[in-house]
């Protein structure tokens, strides 16, 4: 009961924000966010990038001189409950320093950003990434969002970034060597919706080599996707989600496929992939999970609750709202203005956005080690924004 009061406050508040011209979040092109917002959400970041226990570690031990704490193994990327969830908090500080320079968290981000990536610890960071046993090491996640994170400090006008940005540097080039490596032994790709899904790491690594104007690795990571998905079709969206879900693998595969395709290629490919996408043009009526028949237009892909926000896999499906979200803005960005699936698309981002935002609290370490990273890449737009 109390959840269910605390998500009609929610809905109310955003109601309110929405229906007043000057509120800071009214502008839907910012997705709702602002410093407030933001502040909220760095200090999720800010209490555990440095926060080296409770830790899960991925580490290979070749002998007893492995054996040693998360400090000593990787001193930059040791907190936050595994690595891939501490790179993308630190992430998160820069996206959110770039986006407000002046914010009340400035000041602490920067410092931890400080402590952290020194060249001391990114020296030690690439040695163990390069170490023998550790071909597999984060990938291709925590290796996507060390790549967003190189792509978000190269990005950004400040000395301190730069100053970052050159420490990171050789762990940066051992990422991208590692996963040229792989993608062509990759004979097919991973579907599903966890860490290891393909298409997510994809998009992420083509942002990447995007922004830093690698086009070797931009057209190895291209080629990839469309090797991977150019023919698929009919995408089985109603066995999704799986019960530790936080990606999906259907949109996530569309929201790959929008960055390398054409937008009047990407809107042909997307109606032979996902053909459940509701239109005016084209009503029907479809069975929800539970079996009722309800309108195509709100039953197509509902959003999900986590049974318990306690437990470090079920708590994922408080971020595979937040990640369906971004994921069907990104195909909205790359479909035409009169394309009409656009309703249904943007209604069914909406509710997630609220579902998923709702759920950062931070009330339990095991959602709130992470998902202040994905809501930020999706009230920020990471994926679609184009930066100066």
């Amino acid at each position: 009961m109390k959840t269910c009061v605390l998500g009609l406050l929610v809905l109310a508040l955003l109601a309110a924000e929405n229906a007043n011209p000057t509120s800071v979040t009214a502008d839907p092109s910012a997705g709702g966010f602002d410093a407030k917002a933001a502040e909220r959400f760095a200090n999720l970041a800010l209490a555990c990038v440095h926060k080296e226990y409770p830790n899960k570690i991925s580490h290979v031990l070749n002998s007893d001189a492995d054996v040693a704490p998360p400090r000593k193994l990787t001193p930059a990327f040791c907190g936050c409950f595994d690595w891939h969830s501490s790179v993308h908090g630190h992430w998160l500080l820069v996206r959110l320093l770039r986006t407000f320079p002046d914010a009340s968290f400035a000041a602490a981000a920067r410092e931890a950003l400080k402590q952290s990536l020194t060249p001391e610890n990114l020296k030690q960071e690439a040695a163990y990434l390069a170490g023998e046993g550790r071909a597999s090491f984060e990938r291709p996640y925590g290796l996507s969002w060390l790549l967003q994170l190189c792509a978000e400090l190269r990005e950004w006008d400040d000395p301190q970034a730069r100053e970052w940005s050159a420490n990171l540097k050789p762990l940066e080039e051992i990422a991208v060597e590692r996963l040229k490596a792989w993608l062509p032994k990759l004979s097919n790709p991973v579907r599903i919706g966890e860490h290891d899904q393909t298409a997510f790491g994809l998009g992420l690594m083509l942002d990447y080599a995007r922004t830093v104007h690698n086009d070797a690795f931009a057209k190895l990571v291209s080629d990839s996707a469309k090797k991977f998905f150019l023919a698929d079709k009919n995408c089985p969206l109603a066995y999704e989600p799986s019960g530790e879900d936080f990606l999906s693998p259907s949109l996530g595969e569309a929201d790959v496929m929008r960055r390398v395709l054409a937008p009047n290629e990407f809107a042909k490919w997307l109606k032979v992939f996902m053909p459940q996408i509701p239109s005016p043009r084209s009503p029907r009526r479809v069975f929800d999970r539970t079996g009722s028949n309800s309108s195509g237009m709100d039953a197509w892909l509902r959003p999900v609750v986590s049974p318990d926000p306690s437990d470090p896999k079920l708590a994922h499906l408080d971020g595979l709202n937040l990640s369906r979200a971004w994921m069907l803005e990104g195909i909205l960005s790359a479909l035409p203005n009169d394309d009409p699936r656009r309703a249904a698309l943007q209604a069914t981002a909406d509710a997630h956005r609220r579902a998923g935002l709702a759920a950062v609290t931070g009330e339990h370490y095991e959602g709130g080690h992470w998902l202040g990273s994905f809501a930020v890449y999706l009230t920020t737009q990471r994926g679609i924004q184009k930066h100066n």
